[in-house]
């Protein structure tokens, strides 16, 4: 339960981020935010996998950047899905979802495989 929170609230600081730096992309509330993170954990859970799935032959002819598109999609759904969350068009997307991804890499650093906070400190002596 703690590793869902801290992705969950992850996710809402990629979120708030994104809105901050990407023009055409608003979040009008805090509710918002954290609705759009988790709405956006369940897109990318269950509807992420099957659109990878089905564009693995354009994925694979792009070199991997049709993944950056699909992000993108996954991103304009949350959007579409909330009022309070307004993307005002493709780049907006585009822009967002790499903040988004970029956000939730760096965190994932940091956090284990039971979801808690980790830091791992390499030691030598000489």
């Amino acid at each position: 339960m703690q590793g869902f929170v801290l992705r969950w609230i992850i996710a809402s600081l990629g979120l708030a981020v994104a809105s901050l730096l990407v023009p055409g992309m608003e979040i009008r509330s805090i509710g918002t935010l954290l609705g759009a993170a988790l709405l956006l954990g369940l897109v990318n859970a269950f509807i992420r996998p099957i659109v990878i799935l089905l564009t693995i032959p354009i994925t694979i002819v792009t070199l991997g950047v049709f993944i950056v598109i699909i992000n993108a999609a996954m991103l304009g759904l949350v959007a579409s899905l909330l009022d309070g969350f307004v993307l005002s068009g493709f780049l907006a997307a585009v822009f967002g979802s790499i903040i988004v991804g970029i956000t939730s890499w760096i965190a994932a650093m940091y956090i284990g495989p039971n979801g808690r906070v980790e830091i791992l400190v390499i030691r030598r002596d000489d």
